[in-house]
């Protein structure tokens, strides 16, 4: 069975997360986006815990996952079996961290080598999170996996809006290393939650078969953004955003010759000058759009959270089916039947019509369809 899931989101108790990042708010929208697996998100955090705990999921995998940031500021997506591993879990850091009771994603005081060996130890799964952003990520401290693991066993990695599978696709030490997409959402609103996602074969719905595919590699598809839309995709200015290419920055001793700001190296040359070998075959990567950015385009919004937005949005949605099916699969015909303009947008996505604007430095890329 074929399982759409987001499996990195955050709580109300992480910064700059919305008060609405609650478990019912997280289930309507998976509901719309049609994401069968979910991660609860801060799952060290014992009041997040307890909530899942109180909260009825019968239509979706709540998957107890968890970020956590390394003493050298790396990020790590941890995947546990069950609430129980994760409070174990949180006792073996706890000598380690000053915020892991109020910060949803809490500071350890330990290495990566270290943070993986009490994940394997109380049965979960690791790796880096969004592995190859300029900040806070394995690639930005690391030239390798083993510089931060040592000899713990990374189960995964996620790519992080800014790549797709093809950036990780010539690094040999990921050969054999499941790429997982997820949206890292701080709101409920489905413009965020599974903007990005991983499909997984699973034998079963449950907890423990989503954990066996990706050990398996049993990733059929991944989702997400062009990577171009990334704000940390290409090497820019994180003043000024203007673009540089990689031989610019060196010669321009990574100042920008505009402003004098920082120009802060992009994924795509950083994955570049990681790639050792020719790439190898990965599971497709579809890219998409979210469908509310598509509304907002379409009406020409000032943003995607307008009434007009959610009132398409919606309309969408009660008459076709939940929004990756709308994106993917049915008909554009059936969709024009709806709203013409969109079924045109869509139209333009599915056949390669995307005009992308690329992101850098900390600025979001756009796009433009031909309408």
């Amino acid at each position: 069975m074929d399982l759409p899931a987001d499996l990195h989101i955050h709580s109300l108790f992480s910064m700059a997360s919305s008060k609405k990042m609650l478990p019912d708010d997280i289930l309507a929208a998976c509901a719309l986006k049609g994401i069968m697996g979910i991660g609860t998100g801060d799952a060290l955090h014992p009041q997040w815990r307890k909530y899942w705990e109180d909260t009825s999921c019968n239509e979706v995998i709540v998957v107890p996952t968890t970020e956590v940031e390394d003493e050298n500021r790396v990020h790590h997506l941890i995947l546990m079996p069950d609430m129980d591993s994760c409070e174990t879990l949180a006792g073996l850091y706890a000598p380690f961290s000053k915020n892991l009771n109020t910060n949803g994603r809490p500071h350890i005081r330990l290495s990566g080598e270290r943070i993986a060996e009490a994940v394997h130890e109380t049965g979960g799964m690791i790796g880096p999170a969004h592995a190859f952003t300029p900040w806070t990520s394995l690639y930005a401290s690391h030239d390798c996996l083993h510089a931060c693991y040592q000899e713990e066993t990374v189960d995964l990695l996620e790519l992080g809006l800014s790549a797709d599978s093809g950036y990780g696709s010539g690094i040999s030490e990921l050969h054999k290393i499941p790429f997982l997409s997820n949206s890292d959402a701080h709101s409920p609103h489905p413009a965020k939650i599974g903007r990005e996602f991983s499909v997984l074969t699973v034998a079963n719905r449950s907890v423990s078969a989503v954990l066996d595919a990706i050990r398996g590699g049993a990733v059929s598809w991944n989702a997400g953004f062009f990577p171009e839309e990334g704000k940390y995709n290409k090497t820019a200015c994180i003043r000024c955003f203007q673009i540089y290419t990689l031989a610019e920055s060196q010669k321009a001793g990574w100042r920008c010759r505009a402003c004098g700001g920082r120009l802060k190296k992009g994924v795509s040359d950083r994955a570049l000058e990681l790639s050792d070998v020719p790439k190898i075959p990965r599971p497709p990567y579809l890219h998409i759009i979210p469908l509310y950015d598509i509304t907002r385009r379409v009406l020409h919004a000032c943003s995607p959270q307008t009434k007009k937005c959610t009132l398409l949005y919606n309309t969408l949605i009660d008459t076709l089916e939940d929004e990756i099916a709308i994106l993917i699969k049915v008909p554009v015909d059936e969709i024009r039947e709806v709203h013409t303009g969109v079924g045109d947008a869509i139209d333009a996505l599915r056949s390669g019509r995307v005009v992308l604007h690329p992101g850098g430095g900390g600025k979001y890329g756009s796009f433009d369809l031909p309408l």
